[in-house]
């Protein structure tokens, strides 16, 4: 029987915005994100955690602007959403969706069904 489930992990790091109307000093956050996936089995979530663990090795304490997968990007929750989806995609999973929280009152949420 298939199953989802969801673990978080927070992580910190700094951004900056400079956008044509929109731009912000660089400054950090105490960011969380937290992904569902659907697993066949309960020995599947050592992968996932794992998985999950990895995304966050590779972005806590460090300047999102720097990051090979955003260089194109603006980095924002939005796209850590959709890079932490991808990741763990490319780690064999099936990620239902995954959440980022920048702050208290600010989320992205990234869902594989085409309404992210």
């Amino acid at each position: 029987m298939a199953f989802t489930l969801s673990l978080r992990r927070p992580f910190v790091a700094d951004h900056f915005h400079d956008l044509p109307g929109f731009q912000e000093d660089r400054h950090g956050h105490n960011w969380e994100v937290e992904a569902a996936v659907e697993l066949a089995s309960e020995a599947d979530e050592p992968a996932f955690a794992k998985a999950l663990e990895a995304w966050t090795e590779g972005v806590d304490y460090r300047l999102l602007n720097g990051l090979e997968a955003l260089s194109k990007r603006n980095p924002t929750a939005e796209a850590l959403a959709e890079m932490a989806f991808r990741h763990l995609q490319a780690a064999a999973l099936r990620p239902r969706w995954v959440r980022i929280r920048e702050k208290a009152n600010y989320w992205a949420l990234c869902r594989g069904d085409g309404a992210s």
